[in-house]
C-alpha cells in the first residue's frame, strides 16, 4: 500500500477511520460481541502502513501527497488536500493509530451492551481520523479543517452520556474553549500566509526567518498560541480538561494520552522552526507551561476520583511539554519528545486501569477501593508498570525523559535552572498521584464495593499491559529507538540535524536530581491525605476559579443576547425597516466621505422629448405613491416606477434586461396585489406628520446615496476584465453563446439557486399567512389540544336464572 504513486497511502490513512465510522453501527449490530476487535483492525492497519515509512524517515526522507482543492488561479490562497510525513508527524501518527487500536478494543468491552455502542464507535473513529489528518496535514487550511473536526468530534464524545447535565455542560465548555481558540488559529494561519506567501507547512519550514523578521511576528505568535493553549489546556484555559472526565473512560484515555490535548503541543512543535528563538517565544511558553505544570500537579493531589487525578496530571504534563518547547534548545526538544511518548504510554495505561477498576468494582473513588490485587491481578500489573514509568525509575522510558530534562540544569543559565526545579517539583507531585493509583486500590484491607470485583475481560486488559511493557521496552532499547524515532522528530522541530545521545548512564548530578524527585514524590504520597485535606480547606476559602468564570461568562452572554432581542427584535416591523434603511444610508455615504470620493455634480444632459416623457411617467408614479390614500393603491403605483426603468433599459440598448425588468414588475405587482387583497390591507395608512417627515427624509438620503455611489463608480475607468473573461470562456467552458444566460445558469448557478429558494420560501410564508387569516387548521406549539375521547363504559348485565334462560 505504501508504494502507491504519489504516496496515496497517506490519503487512505486519513480517510480510513471516517469510512470505518460510517459502517461502525452496522458492524456493531451484526457482530456485537467482537465488534471492537473487528473495528480495531482499521487503526492497526494504519499503524502497520506507517511502520513501512520508518526506514525512509530515519534516513532523513519525507513522504507527501497533495490534491488541488481550490484552484489558486481564482483564489489567492491555494487550498490543497495535502499530507506530509516527517519525523515529527510520524511519531504522532503512530501514537494515535497504535493507542487507538487498544482504545477501540477497550471500548468494545467497556461499553458492552450499551444501546449506543455503535454510535460511540463511529464517534471515536471520526475523532481518530481527525487527529490523523491534523498531524499529517501540510496545507494550512487542511490543518485547520482537521483541527476543527477534532473539536466537533470531541464534543460528541464528551457529551456521549447526553442524558446527564454534567456531560452536556462539559461538552459545551470544551467546544466553546477549543472552538474559540480555533478561530484565533484560523486568523493566525491566514496571517502566516499573508506574511510569508507559503500555504504549505513543508515549504514554510524551509524559510525559517520569514515570520521572525516580519513586523507582524508578535501578532502571528499570539494567535497561534491562542489556538495551541486552548486545545492543550494551558492556564487559564485549563478548566475544560478535568470537566471532560464526564466522558466514558475510553474517551478520557484517548483524549489525554495521545490525541486531542496533544494537538496544541503538536502545533507548537510544528511551528517551532519559524516562531522560536525569540524573546517572546522563550518567555511566554516557559512561564505559562510552568504555571500549568504546577497547577495540574498540585490539583491532582486534591482529588479522590482517580480519573480526575489522572486528568490533572495530564494537565501538568502538557505544561511540562510547553515549557520544554519554549526553551528552544536541542536538549529541551529531545526531552519534550521523550516525555511525550512516555506520557502517552503510561497515561493511556493508567486511564484504562482506572476504567477497569470502575467497570469491575462499581467505583473509582480512591477512598472506596482497596485490596484488589488478587481479584484484578493483570490490572494490578499494568498499573504497576505504568506507575513505575510515570515515576521515572530505571530503565523505563520515563526515566530517560526525566534525565534528559535534568540535563538542562546548569549554573550557566539561571532561567533553565529555575525551570528544571519547577520540573522536579512537578514530576515529584505527579509521581505521588501515580503511586496512589497503582498502590492504594490494590493493597490494604478489602473494602465492600458496589459490584463484586473480578478481572476485566481481555479486550480491556491487553491494552494497558502492552503499553506498560512498551514503556520498559523503549527504555531498554533506548539507543536504537532514539536514532529511529526521536532523532528525526527532534530534527523536524529544531530545523537542524539532531543526533540523540540516549543511553543508560549515571551522572552524579542527574542521579541527585532524580533522587530528589523520588523523595518529593514519596513524601507527597506518604502525606497524601494531609495534603488533600489542606488543599480542600484552601479551596473552601478561595471558591472562585476559571470554571466559575466560564459559567458567569456564558450567563452574561445569554443575558446580553436576551437584552439584544428585547431591544432590536421587539416585533415592530416599522422599526426594523427604519434601522435597515438608516444603516443602508450609512453604508452608502460612509466610504465616499472617508475616502474623500464624493463625486462632482454632473451637468444636466440634453434630453429628447420621449426621454422627458419617461421621466414624467416616473415622476407621476412617485407622486401617485406619495398621495395614495390606501396601501394597496401605493403598492400598485410602485409598478409605474418599474415600467419606467424598463423603458430606460430599452432606450439604452438592453432589450433583454428591459424585458426581464418588465416581467419582474408585472409579476410583483400582480402577486402583491393578490396577497394584499386577501390580507385586507386596503385601509388607509394613517401616520402623523412627524413620522411622514422622518420616513421621507430617510428615503431621500438613501436615494441620494445611490445616486452619489453610481456617479462615483461611473467617474472611474471601466474595468472590462470580468466581461472579457465571460466572453472568452462562455462557449469553451459553459458551451453557451448567450452570455447572460451562461452567467445566470453556470457562473452564478448557486446565486440563482439561492434566489429561487428565497422566492419559494417567501411563497410558503405567504401561504401560511393566508391560511392563518382564513382560519385554517392550527397545528404545532400553541395549538389547542384535542380532548381525549372518553373511555366507553362496559355494559352491565344481570344474571338470569336457569328458568329464565330456558
Amino acid at each position: 500500500m505504501s508504494d502507491l504513486p504519489n504516496n496515496h497511502a497517506l490519503l487512505l490513512i486519513a480517510l480510513a477511520p471516517f469510512i470505518a465510522a460510517l459502517f461502525a453501527p452496522w458492524v456493531n449490530r451484526f457482530a456485537r460481541p467482537i465488534s471492537g476487535w473487528i473495528l480495531a483492525t482499521v487503526p492497526a492497519a494504519i499503524f502497520l502502513v506507517l511502520t513501512t515509512y520508518i526506514a525512509d524517515i530515519a534516513d532523513g526522507g519525507t513522504k507527501n501527497f497533495a490534491i488541488a482543492w481550490v484552484n489558486s488561479n481564482y483564489f489567492p490562497l491555494p487550498i490543497n488536500l495535502s499530507f506530509y510525513v516527517d519525523g515529527l508527524s510520524l511519531v504522532f501518527a503512530m501514537l494515535i493509530s497504535g493507542i487507538g487500536t487498544f482504545i477501540v478494543t477497550y471500548s468494545g468491552g467497556y461499553l458492552n451492551g450499551h444501546r449506543h455502542q455503535g454510535r460511540f464507535f463511529s464517534f471515536i473513529l471520526m475523532f481518530m481520523g481527525s487527529m490523523l489528518g491534523l498531524v499529517l496535514a501540510d496545507n494550512i487550511m487542511t490543518l485547520f479543517v482537521f483541527w476543527e473536526l477534532t473539536s466537533i468530534t470531541s464534543f460528541l464524545l464528551i457529551g456521549f452520556n447526553h442524558n446527564k447535565e454534567a456531560s452536556r455542560r462539559a461538552a459545551i465548555q470544551a467546544l466553546v474553549i477549543t472552538g474559540g481558540g480555533g478561530l484565533l488559529l484560523l486568523f493566525g494561519l491566514l496571517m502566516i500566509f499573508a506574511v510569508s506567501g507559503h500555504s504549505e507547512l513543508s515549504t514554510l519550514m524551509r524559510d525559517p526567518n520569514v515570520l521572525r523578521d516580519s513586523p507582524f511576528y508578535l501578532m502571528v505568535l499570539l494567535l497561534v498560541l491562542g489556538g495551541a493553549f486552548t486545545k492543550s489546556a494551558q492556564v487559564p484555559f485549563h478548566f475544560w480538561l478535568p470537566n471532560a472526565m464526564e466522558a466514558p473512560t475510553p474517551v478520557s484515555a484517548y483524549l489525554h494520552s495521545a490525541t486531542m490535548v496533544k494537538a496544541g503541543v503538536y502545533l507548537l512543535a510544528r511551528m517551532s522552526p519559524v516562531l522560536n528563538e525569540t524573546v517572546y517565544w522563550n518567555t511566554i511558553l516557559p512561564i505559562f507551561g510552568g504555571i500549568t505544570l504546577l497547577t495540574g500537579a498540585i490539583m491532582a493531589l486534591r482529588q479522590t476520583d482517580m480519573k480526575q487525578m489522572l486528568a490533572y496530571t495530564t494537565l501538568g504534563s502538557l505544561g511540562m511539554l510547553v515549557m520544554l518547547l519554549g526553551l528552544s534548545e536541542k536538549v529541551a526538544i529531545l526531552a519534550a519528545l521523550l516525555f511525550l511518548v512516555a506520557h502517552a504510554f503510561y497515561k493511556g495505561a493508567l486511564f484504562m486501569v482506572v476504567g477497569a477498576i470502575d467497570h469491575e468494582s462499581g467505583t473509582r473513588d480512591l477512598t472506596e477501593v482497596s485490596g484488589l490485587r488478587y481479584k484484578l491481578p493483570f490490572t494490578f500489573i499494568a498499573a504497576l508498570l505504568a506507575a513505575i514509568s510515570m515515576a521515572g525509575f530505571p530503565i523505563s522510558l520515563g526515566y530517560f525523559a526525566k534525565e534528559e530534562i535534568y540535563l538542562l540544569f546548569g549554573p550557566e543559565n539561571i532561567w533553565s535552572m529555575l525551570l528544571v526545579l519547577v520540573a522536579l517539583l512537578g514530576n515529584g507531585l505527579m509521581m505521588a498521584a501515580g503511586l496512589a493509583i497503582a498502590i492504594k486500590p490494590f493493597f490494604g484491607p478489602k473494602l465492600e464495593t458496589p459490584k463484586s470485583p473480578h478481572e476485566a475481560p481481555l479486550s480491556m486488559i491487553w491494552g494497558p499491559l502492552v503499553l506498560g511493557v512498551l514503556g520498559f521496552a523503549a527504555g531498554y532499547y533506548i539507543t536504537d529507538v532514539g536514532e529511529v524515532f526521536f532523532g528525526p522528530a527532534a530534527t523536524a522541530i529544531y530545523a537542524k540535524l539532531v543526533e540523540p545521545h540516549l543511553k543508560l548512564h549515571f551522572d552524579l548530578l542527574l542521579v541527585a536530581l532524580s533522587v530528589a524527585t523520588w523523595v518529593v514524590g514519596g513524601l507527597a504520597f506518604y502525606k497524601l491525605d494531609a495534603i488533600r485535606s489542606f488543599l480542600r480547606r484552601v479551596a473552601n476559602v478561595w471558591r472562585w476559579g476559571p470554571d466559575q468564570g466560564f459559567d458567569q461568562f456564558m450567563f452574561g452572554m445569554i443575558r446580553f443576547a436576551d437584552w439584544i432581542t428585547r431591544v432590536l427584535h421587539h416585533g415592530r416591523l416599522e422599526f426594523y425597516l427604519i434601522l435597515v434603511f438608516v444603516c443602508l444610508a450609512g453604508a452608502l455615504f460612509a466610504p465616499l466621505v472617508i475616502q474623500n470620493a464624493l463625486p462632482e455634480i454632473p451637468a444636466f444632459p440634453n434630453l429628447r422629448f420621449y426621454e422627458w416623457a419617461i421621466l414624467a411617467i416616473a415622476a407621476l408614479g412617485l407622486g401617485a405613491v406619495i398621495v395614495a390614500k390606501t396601501r394597496l393603491v401605493a403598492i400598485v403605483s410602485l409598478g409605474i416606477q418599474g415600467f419606467a426603468v424598463a423603458m430606460i433599459f430599452l432606450l439604452f440598448g438592453a432589450p433583454d434586461l428591459g424585458f426581464t425588468q418588465l416581467m419582474v414588475e408585472t409579476l410583483s405587482v400582480v402577486i402583491l396585489a393578490l396577497v394584499m387583497t386577501r390580507l385586507h390591507l386596503d385601509q388607509r395608512d394613517a401616520r402623523v406628520l412627524e413620522e411622514a417627515v422622518r420616513d421621507g427624509a430617510i428615503a431621500i438620503v438613501c436615494g441620494f446615496g445611490f445616486v452619489a455611489l453610481l456617479l462615483a463608480v461611473l467617474s472611474v475607468e471601466l474595468d472590462t476584465s470580468l466581461s472579457e473573461f465571460f466572453v472568452e470562456t462562455s462557449v469553451p467552458i459553459a458551451h453557451g453563446r448567450n452570455i447572460v444566460n451562461v452567467i445566470l445558469v453556470d457562473y452564478r448557478a448557486l446565486d440563482t439557486l439561492g434566489e429561487i429558494s428565497v422566492v419559494m420560501t417567501a411563497g410558503i410564508a405567504i401561504l401560511a399567512l393566508i391560511g392563518i387569516r382564513l382560519g385554517g387548521p392550527k397545528r404545532g406549539i400553541g395549538a389547542p389540544k384535542k380532548l381525549a375521547p372518553k373511555p366507553r363504559q362496559p355494559k352491565r348485565t344481570t344474571a338470569r336464572s336457569k328458568g329464565a334462560r330456558a
